[in-house]
């Protein structure tokens, strides 16, 4: 008689999701807490590259870090932005971890073709800004923006490096601290969706995701209860 168990396993729809599969591995993918905005009135475009956890945002880091201390946890990847190299500091304290910087998970940067001293609204003018933002709520995607990496790079260059971290974990659990863009492109690439922000992670937020056999299964979306249970939620 055949091993009910070894029948399931063996079974199109746990095969095809990763159900009970041996040499699985669970891909936690979070989003930096709270950065600290620039004043909008003075700022140029290099203020918003790379600004850093808020008091808040540090506060949403650590907690993420407590709700993910029990989990056994491989390894802890992140951007080389405060934001999120800061928030995977706090996860990986919990696991006696170094965080492992992989500098192509950096967010898109809007307007980054621009020099750092130059202000879009002095190169297009406040109508053509205006604009721009009207398209992105339009389309959601970054080819709305003049002056940044196409969407179509974005995406190559995020699948890229999040397959990095992941590659030499079979059957581990890893963390990537990165960022609601990075997010976005990576998971749109899997379910084929056309537009670059098809949902918004809240600070602080993970996102899981089964790895194996060459598949990629999306679990989770937006997990938050941790953030709401210590009242840290920001959307």
């Amino acid at each position: 008689m055949a091993n009910p168990d070894n029948v399931r396993a063996r079974s199109p729809i746990d095969r095809a999701f990763l159900t009970d599969q041996e040499g699985t591995g669970t891909l936690i993918l979070v989003r930096h807490g709270q950065q600290r905005w620039p004043d909008p009135t003075t700022s140029v475009p290099a203020d918003w590259a790379d600004p850093p956890l808020s008091e808040k945002g540090v506060a949403q880091a650590q907690c993420v870090g407590r709700w993910l201390a029990d989990r056994p946890i491989s390894a802890v990847y992140s951007s080389h932005l405060l934001r999120a190299n800061d928030t995977g500091k706090a996860i990986a304290a919990h696991h006696g971890l170094d965080v492992e910087v992989v500098e192509d998970l950096a967010e898109i940067h809007l307007y980054g073709g621009l020099a750092s001293d130059e202000k879009p609204v002095d190169l297009l003018g406040h109508k053509a800004v205006a604009g721009v933002w009207e398209r992105f709520v339009q389309t959601q995607k970054w080819d709305s923006y003049p002056f940044t990496e196409s969407s179509s790079d974005f995406r190559r260059r995020v699948g890229w490096a999040i397959e990095s971290t992941i590659v030499e974990h079979p059957g581990e659990t890893v963390v990537v601290a990165c960022h609601g863009g990075v997010i976005n492109a990576y998971l749109a690439e899997l379910l084929g969706v056309h537009v670059d922000m098809f949902f918004r992670p809240f600070h602080a937020s993970s996102h899981r995701l089964l790895y194996g056999q060459g598949r990629r299964v999306i679990e989770t979306l937006n997990e938050d209860s941790y953030l709401a249970a210590e009242d840290l939620l920001t959307h």
